[in-house]
């Protein structure tokens, strides 16, 4: 494997030599001034004065040439729109063809650009990480905030790279005009919603989107189902990927991750009136709701084991584990058997496909459309969400037909049953085994992997500016080492965790404070939906219609605030800025939560649950997207892989806090709001001091 400094001499372009970071006398700088130090030759001030200057130089021969080439790319564009005034004025088949090509050829040399933009940015973020280890400091954070945030900053030239989007608008607005449908008055700028589709264009914007970490509301939405997104494929790639995908197997994975939330939900608004039909405590409900979850604990990993080899085979058997749970969780009613409802949960909970559903899609989905895929798994996920709670409130009936009961505590299990049972006829029917990738030859992206973006630099420009934390070291040329995952050997940077325990021992800080922040958003979500049915009998006599008509709207918050923050707020703030904000606010949604006078009234309920909610699905957001910027790149695939073990602590908040409902419910009634409400506050204060602890390091 050739290491960044070799490989930096090897992909430069030869003309623009001299303008790239001097990595190798960087380098040398950088043992020059340990030997220096340790000999009591320099204090580490000066060490650091030095350094910071020489950085300045070398970053602002960079930004002076990337504003050079603009410059030249802005001239030769100019020239190219004279002729084509002329052109669109006697208009000339052959000559429009020649003009376009030229108008492609400049977007040729932009995405060199971008590359050289790309090459240096590493190179930087390599140097620092090397000063770093080798002196001890964390002078990264020091460099990055001081220099990012000046006005004068060279740095911030290249973050934000304003000329490239002009020369990009320039590019796009002309190809458009250049295209065959004269007569036309409409520009690109009438109708912004209609991207131009050239190849040129799509692989500058994909470039430019990844060196900044860009998004919209695609983008944000897709990071919730922790699935990765790769660079453009070639034709080549895109006909293989074409052969292999299969619409109605994507359909029918996206149905199963859809069916599976409404079955999760459908039992919250009449749980604790099951339990109490069957002489059980109301808050019994925690447990039931939370059984399921504690059997995806284990499900989730033998599901991802299973998927190295097949994906039919899981799915049918998830089919009939659900099937099989809701008839239990039906018939429980009838057989007076309070076990007999949880095992029915349990076996629900072994049926969990998720793990299979996201990995369907990052394996066998067309690169080209899987940024839809993985939105249309979150959005099916929040719309079985929000349907489940909706459908229960509908199921408002009792009658008996021969020695079965169908009321509105076992008719969720009867309507799940009969769902399963039709889902599994058509997925005998429709799906298509695809062929995995050790057949096709090569190792496919691990399902859950949309934690590691950290691909080779030569596949794209997925490395972020200046920071990757988590990444590890190679041997260089000159006996030093070099910190990315980019160079490790290929068995390290493409070898997967083989065990929870190796996967947990690949976590950084930065990563578990990440899975902390996940488990909390998590937990404190279960509590206000878990045992909203149990406080809103309590506090205020709902039905179980109005339970379910509460829940429903608070799931179909989901997609439009997904839509606010990742068409506006993602391109207005810093991910970690939001990470903040939204811990912020969801603290004081919890704060809210609490009943500290003598009444305690629905527009607190309501509004305070509204806060929560809202911002724990602001943060998840925010979260996953940080977390797939900090995990090993050898969490990108296997068994154990970054998705599951996100999922594990997703999965297990949610039992905890169930069972902080079941074990509140011990207590006098007047305690149980407050009781599950202060673990929920401790984890988020928790959470908030480490986010606080990491702040800097999240670029």
């Amino acid at each position: 494997m050739v290491n960044f400094g070799k490989r930096l001499v090897a992909d430069q372009i030869q003309e623009w030599k001299g303008y790239y970071i001097n990595y190798k006398l960087m380098k040398k700088r950088v043992k020059q001034y340990v030997h220096q130090t340790q000999a009591g030759g320099q204090d580490h001030y000066q060490v650091l004065k030095e350094f910071s200057r020489m950085l300045d130089d070398q970053i602002e021969k960079i930004v002076l040439f990337l504003l050079e080439q603009q410059g030249l790319l802005a001239s030769r564009l100019q020239k190219l729109g004279e002729q084509r005034k002329i052109l669109l004025e006697q208009p000339d088949i052959s000559q429009i063809c020649q003009l376009r090509e030229a108008y492609r050829a400049v977007g040729q040399d932009l995405l060199k650009l971008l590359r050289f933009v790309d090459m240096n940015a590493t190179g930087i973020r390599k140097i620092l990480k090397k000063f770093d280890k080798r002196f001890g400091y964390r002078f990264t954070d020091y460099y990055v905030t001081t220099r990012a945030n000046h006005p004068y900053s060279q740095l911030q030239q290249v973050f934000k790279h304003v000329g490239i989007g002009a020369v990009v608008g320039a590019l796009s607005r002309n190809l458009a005009d250049l295209q065959d449908h004269q007569g036309s008055c409409l520009s690109i700028y009438d109708q912004p919603s209609i991207p131009l589709k050239d190849p040129v264009i799509e692989q500058i914007n994909a470039s430019v989107d990844r060196l900044t970490h860009s998004t919209n509301f695609l983008q944000f939405i897709g990071q919730h189902a922790l699935i990765a997104q790769e660079d453009i494929p070639s034709a080549a790639e895109d006909i293989v990927d074409d052969h292999r995908y299969h619409f109605k197997s994507l359909l029918l994975n996206l149905a199963n991750t859809f069916l599976y939330m409404v079955n999760t939900y459908i039992i919250v608004p009449t749980a604790d009136d099951y339990s109490l039909s069957l002489g059980a405590a109301a808050t019994v409900c925690g447990v039931i709701i939370g059984s399921m979850a504690v059997a995806q604990v284990f499900s989730s990993v033998y599901f991802s084991a299973w998927s190295n080899k097949s994906y039919f085979r899981p799915l049918l058997f998830s089919s009939i584990m659900l099937f099989m749970g809701n008839l239990l969780y039906a018939l429980a009613y009838d057989l007076n058997s309070i076990a007999v409802l949880l095992i029915g949960r349990l076996i629900c909970g072994l049926g969990s496909a998720r793990a299979v559903n996201r990995r369907y899609i990052s394996d066998h989905v067309p690169l080209k459309i899987r940024l839809q895929a993985s939105a249309g798994f979150v959005s099916a996920s929040a719309l079985g969400m929000a349907c489940g709670p909706a459908l229960a409130g509908l199921l408002q009936t009792n009658f008996k037909l021969y020695l079965l009961t169908f009321n509105q505590n076992t008719l969720p299990g009867w309507v799940m049953a009969v769902a399963w049972l039709m889902y599994l006829f058509w997925l005998c029917i429709s799906f298509r085994e695809p062929v995995h990738g050790t057949e096709e030859g090569h190792t496919p992206l691990d399902a859950d992997a949309g934690c590691l973006n950290n691909e080779r630099l030569e596949n794209g420009l997925l490395q972020p500016m200046l920071l990757s934390p988590g990444s590890k070291e190679k041997q260089d040329e000159d006996g030093d080492q070099d910190f990315d995952d980019s160079e490790e050997s290929f068995e390290e940077s493409h070898g997967p965790a083989t065990s929870i325990a190796s996967a947990y021992r690949l976590l950084t800080p930065l990563v578990k404070v990440q899975l902390l922040i996940y488990f909390m958003l998590k937990y404190a979500m279960e509590i206000l939906l878990s045992e909203s049915s149990v406080i809103t009998t309590l506090y205020f006599s709902w039905s179980t219609c109005t339970v379910a008509i509460f829940l429903a709207i608070l799931g179909l918050t989901v997609l439009p605030v997904n839509a606010i923050v990742g068409s506006y707020l993602a391109n207005m703030f810093e991910d970690r800025q939001i990470l903040l904000a939204s811990e912020i606010i969801l603290l004081i949604g919890i704060i809210l939560s609490f009943h500290v006078t003598r009444l305690y009234s629905v527009p607190q309920y309501v509004c305070s649950a509204l806060i929560t909610f809202v911002s724990a699905e602001v943060l998840e957001g925010v979260n996953l997207s940080l977390l797939s910027r900090v995990m090993s790149s050898r969490l990108a695939r296997g068994t154990y892989n970054g998705g599951l073990l996100s999922t594990e602590a997703g999965t297990l908040a949610r039992v905890v806090a169930d069972g902080t409902i079941t074990l509140a419910g011990y207590l006098s009634k007047d305690q149980l709001l407050n009781v599950t409400l202060l673990p929920s506050l401790l984890i988020c204060l928790t959470s908030i001091v480490a986010t606080f602890f990491t702040y800097n390091t999240l670029y």
